[in-house]
């Protein structure tokens, strides 16, 4: 299995655990997996790929149809979408900061003297501990 869906064998347990995949057990307890299964884990990984946790994935996984590859998401019912657009509305929050605190990081970094290679900011004799800035250059919001 782990060579045919490209997932490591250790994600292949995890899933088990999390009730995602449930393969039939054989003789000594093997795990014996068929081609539904190649299916699942195709969808886990492509939910995972877009950001959702396997908990929310156990809740919607049931929700795609059984028709196309793994990787093929077509949905099957709407009770999904409430838990999907959280699940993309704290994605869409995360992406705000990030982009919040890039801008302060530039901020600092543009408001930095030059070193004297060009390869970055340079502290100025006396600063040792600062943020490389003069009394004359500060940055908004520090």
């Amino acid at each position: 299995m782990s060579r045919r869906t490209g997932a490591s064998v250790r994600a292949l347990r995890y899933y088990e655990e999390r009730g995602l995949l449930n393969p039939e057990r054989g003789n000594g307890g093997y795990r014996a997996y068929n081609e539904r299964d190649v299916t699942v884990v195709g969808r886990v990984q492509a939910l995972i790929s877009a950001g959702l946790n396997t908990e929310l994935i156990a809740q919607v996984l049931h929700c795609f149809s059984d028709g196309g590859g793994g990787h093929e998401l077509t949905p099957t019912c709407s009770e999904m979408v409430v838990a999907l657009s959280a699940a993309h509305d704290r994605m869409t929050a995360r992406i705000t900061d990030l982009e919040t605190s890039r801008e302060l990081l530039g901020a600092i970094i543009s408001a930095a003297p030059a070193a004297s290679d060009g390869s970055g900011p340079e502290p100025e004799a006396g600063e040792g501990a600062g943020l490389g800035r003069g009394p004359d250059q500060t940055v908004a919001g520090v």
